[in-house]
């Protein structure tokens, strides 16, 4: 077999190859072809890395960027929320506290055992583990939601106790001002209130109080509290003392060997005012109890008789 090879366009000389050498030059093709292919293919596949790459390392700076974006977005969420969190709990915090003073207040006012009414410890509580009835954790959302619920009643709580801390101080007002119980330290009962024998003249005649009787110096107490509106000589009633309550209502303490008050001087209840004496119209130690109400007097014996508020207005 022989090869012919002819110039492009068939005017040069033509070159002949023999047998022996076709077979060479095929040889060679063959050994040649597969390099030159891995070289373009290497030459190829490197200009379209180089490319390729450019391309993959801006998307990945890009995604970087965006993840980091999202990460300080969530850092700032995550912080507000946290600050809201903790406004919220000390707020809940500082309310408790109120609640607490309140309720130690209202311990003291009602008379309770504090034993039993300890609000500086938590309520004792308890029963039986139920495996069962655990509940997962809560989310946020839960937990946000838990917080509201416990604030409503937080304020709930605030109104209902600021009530109650309302009525007991009112009480407890009443109770002060309020004319009750025994105007001597020690005594008895000698003349009522109402007609009655006048002690000097025998005659009938309007006793507009109640006398106890008792020894020289016995200390003499306000029923109520008040304001000192006179503290001295009283025609008829020689050294006397009159007490402005509130409320309508006034009390005199008559016959008095002594006072211990003083004009416009703020007395509370149970407190000495006067000694027990027999000074102005009388006959011995005593003392002339009297009870005004709305400028009118009455009948000091139940006031006497009160000994508790409730008893007195009972009795009224």
């Amino acid at each position: 077999m022989a090869i012919i090879l002819l110039p492009k366009g068939s005017k040069g000389p033509a070159l002949h190859l023999n047998r022996g050498a076709s077979i060479a030059l095929c040889a060679a093709l063959l050994v040649a072809l597969p390099g030159i292919a891995m070289y373009l293919g290497y030459w190829l596949g490197a200009g379209s890395g180089t490319g390729g790459q450019g391309g993959t390392m801006g998307w990945l700076r890009e995604e970087l960027k965006t993840q980091q974006q999202d990460i300080v977005e969530a850092k700032r969420h995550a912080q507000e929320n946290l600050n809201a969190l903790t406004l919220r709990l000390s707020d809940l915090q500082s309310r408790v506290v109120r609640l607490d003073a309140v309720g130690e207040r209202i311990t003291e006012m009602a008379n309770l055992d504090k034993g039993e009414f300890d609000f500086t410890k938590r309520p004792a509580v308890g029963g039986p583990e139920n495996p069962s009835a655990t509940l997962d954790q809560p989310g946020v959302e839960d937990f946000l939601g838990s917080l509201d619920v416990l604030s409503k009643q937080v304020a709930d709580r605030e109104q209902q106790l600021g009530v109650l801390e309302s009525m007991l101080m009112t009480r407890n007002l009443q109770s002060q001002v309020y004319p009750a119980g025994f105007p001597a330290e020690h005594g008895w009962l000698s003349s009522y209130f109402g007609v009655r024998a006048d002690p000097f003249t025998g005659r009938p005649a309007r006793h507009e109080g109640v006398d106890i009787a008792g020894k020289l110096g016995t200390k003499i107490l306000t029923v109520a509290s008040g304001v000192v509106t006179w503290s001295g000589e009283r025609y008829g009633y020689g050294t006397m003392v009159e007490i402005n309550h509130g409320n309508g209502y006034v009390t005199r303490y008559a016959h008095n060997s002594k006072t211990l008050v003083r004009l416009g001087e703020t007395v509370k209840k149970g407190q000495a005012i006067a000694l027990m004496g027999s000074t102005g119209r009388s006959t011995g130690h005593h003392v002339h109890f009297e009870v005004w109400r709305n400028g009118q007097v009455v009948d000091p014996l139940k006031y006497v008789q009160a000994t508790t508020v409730t008893a007195a207005v009972a009795a009224n």
